[in-house]
């Protein structure tokens, strides 16, 4: 389908996965070869200097390995065996772009919320990866494993923008504090954004055909039930109600988790996750469409 050839995926994975023998042998070489990339960055940091840097990505390499293992559990309880590489037929979307590791090696600007802000958007792509062999499968034990995999990759989603966004706040506290405190500012609540959004969303789907404009309604209609669960919450720059869809729903994703990371009460907790689980699936999907 078009509308997953995406910047996400850069294009169509090769096929389907016909069992689940196949399926665990490629999600646990696609989590090993994520943590391998992720310690071999560690280790050239290291070998520069940077200790700030090769920790994040130490982290994020230990992180990779324990999901392998949780695919290797998984094998082991439903199919009484470990992964077999030998089963993964095609090649597998990178988890981290060539480019981008090069960036990490040679860029003097590089710093711990731009690596982790890399790290997000691998898992995204793993995110787009996952749906799209879901949406694809014929199997429907295939099918449902393909779905647990791409919800298992939003989760990781959701622990790197927190990691990300604490990173943020330890290089760019001040500054941000001086913003939010000049004379003039004003801010609107997550309402308001969701609602922004929705018309944007209703803009794009006139340009846009058959399944492309189809998912566009989905999300149209998901942000509308998202607008009336966020009433009075957050409170962003109104300068964001200016900036576009992708802009909008990454501001969103951010301000969920954030207000689930600080709120102390059961309800609003549990009202945020859900709110910022649906938030980080509609921005890799709006990502995933961009290219259209």
């Amino acid at each position: 389908m078009p509308f997953l050839r995406t910047s996400l995926l850069g294009a169509e994975p090769a096929g389907v996965l016909e069992s689940l023998d196949e399926l665990f042998a490629l999600a646990h070489a696609m989590e090993q070869e994520a943590a391998d990339k992720y310690e071999s960055l560690a280790e050239d940091m290291r070998g520069q200097g940077n200790d700030d840097l090769a920790e994040v990505f130490a982290r994020l390499a230990d992180a990779e390995r324990e999901h392998a293992d949780s695919v290797t559990q998984w094998s082991q309880s439903r199919r009484g065996k470990r992964p077999d590489p030998a089963m993964v037929r095609w090649e597998a979307p990178e988890t981290l772009a060539p480019e981008a590791a090069a960036e990490v090696k040679t860029s003097r600007l590089m710093t711990p919320y731009r690596a982790l802000a890399m790290a997000v958007r691998n898992e995204e792509r793993a995110f787009a990866f996952w749906s799209y062999l879901a949406a694809f499968s014929h199997d429907p034990e295939v099918k449902k494993a393909s779905e647990a995999m791409a919800r298992e990759e939003l989760g990781h989603v959701a622990t790197l923008r927190k990691e990300r966004r604490r990173a943020y706040h330890r290089e760019h506290d001040l500054v941000s504090a001086e913003v939010s405190s000049a004379p003039g500012s004003s801010h609107v609540d997550a309402q308001r954004l969701e609602l922004r959004l929705v018309a944007q969303l209703d803009d794009m789907e006139p340009r846009l055909n058959g399944p492309t404009a189809a998912r566009i309604r989905d999300l149209r209609q998901q942000s509308i039930e998202m607008a009336a669960a966020a009433a009075g919450f957050g409170s962003f720059p109104a300068s964001i109600e200016r900036k576009g869809p992708l802009e909008i729903a990454e501001a969103l994703v951010d301000g969920y988790l954030d207000g689930a990371e600080r709120s102390n009460d059961s309800a609003r907790l549990e009202s945020l996750q859900r709110l910022a689980e649906r938030a980080i699936s509609r921005l890799a999907w709006l990502r995933s469409l961009a290219a259209e």
